[in-house]
């Protein structure tokens, strides 16, 4: 079985864009066809994958979205995945006006394209209103309704204050002096796989430059070390935000790159990103990871 699928970037967080099946027809087991897929050495490579389905009796959204990781979970949201669907809808031709509604399992995501240069896709996207209270992040730290900021958390290596939200998905986000020097690889997984944290958690490592500006590094549910997330970016501004050491527009630098996220506390969240097309090609999938529709 060949699926075809194209491969986009934002900020080197990579993704697949593949149209699911039909209904009726033999569709492959999406977490087992994600594992695939985004191994780098057996199969194409990314950090997750994102299933698309044009809607038809949906007059709220444009499209549908499933999105797996690289692990084979499912994720609720992705800012970077979404607006590489976005991209490719667009640089295919399949969707061509400026605002593009994407339904997920948690409401609709709206992606407003702002340029393309050079095969670069810019587009600002309202993620909605991050949600602050722990028991629906869900969090199991501190009082609602919230917010928790600077929560000290334990984990093997020592106490780590910790600020906690949801984009739709959740976020644990760490304040350091320096990120560069955060052994990322180590606090990570240990906060992804929390107690404190029943659906696992996003991990951001932030370093506050000034007042509109932060350098972040991310640890992804599922994934692990990414150099970039959309959601990610946009819960290390919320944190830093509410626990006043940053103000609105904030600049989040990543390791390639930096998005921008306009925010006020009780209203939607901005977040405006890159994409950019990389490759479509064809993958050969085996007839082992076919289920019925």
């Amino acid at each position: 079985m060949k699926i075809e699928f194209a491969k986009l970037h934002s900020l080197g967080n990579d993704f697949l864009i593949v149209r699911s099946g039909e209904a009726g027809e033999l569709q492959p087991s999406l977490s087992a066809l994600a594992i695939r897929l985004c191994d780098r050495h057996r199969g194409v490579g990314a950090d997750g994958v994102i299933f698309y389905q044009p809607t038809v009796s949906d007059t709220e959204a444009d499209t549908s979205a499933i999105i797996v990781n690289a692990d084979g979970s499912k994720a609720e949201v992705s800012g970077n995945g979404l607006r590489c669907l976005a991209a490719f809808l667009n640089a295919a031709g399949f969707h061509t006006g400026e605002r593009l509604r994407i339904r997920t399992v948690v409401g609709i995501r709206t992606y407003c394209l702002k340029e393309v240069r050079d095969g670069t896709h810019s587009y600002e996207s309202c993620m909605g209103t991050p949600i602050l209270d722990p028991s629906l992040i869900p969090a199991r730290l501190g009082e609602s309704p919230g917010p928790v900021l600077d929560h000290p958390l334990e984990i093997a290596t020592g106490a780590v204050p910790v600020s906690v939200c949801s984009l739709g998905n959740p976020h644990c986000t760490t304040f350091w002096p320096e990120s560069a020097e955060v052994p990322v690889a180590t606090i990570g997984p240990l906060l992804e796989h929390h107690q404190a944290f029943p659906r696992r958690t996003n991990v951001e490592f932030v370093q506050v430059l000034d007042d509109h500006s932060l350098r972040v590094r991310f640890w992804e549910r599922g994934v692990g070390l990414t150099t970039a997330s959309g959601t990610g970016a946009s819960a290390a501004a919320v944190a830093a935000i509410l626990r006043g050491s940053a103000r609105s527009p904030v600049r989040v630098y990543t390791e390639l790159g930096s998005m921008s996220v306009d925010w006020r506390p009780g209203e939607d969240l901005l977040l405006t990103g890159p994409a950019e097309l990389i490759c479509r090609g064809e993958y050969q999938a085996g007839s082992n990871i076919l289920e019925p529709a």
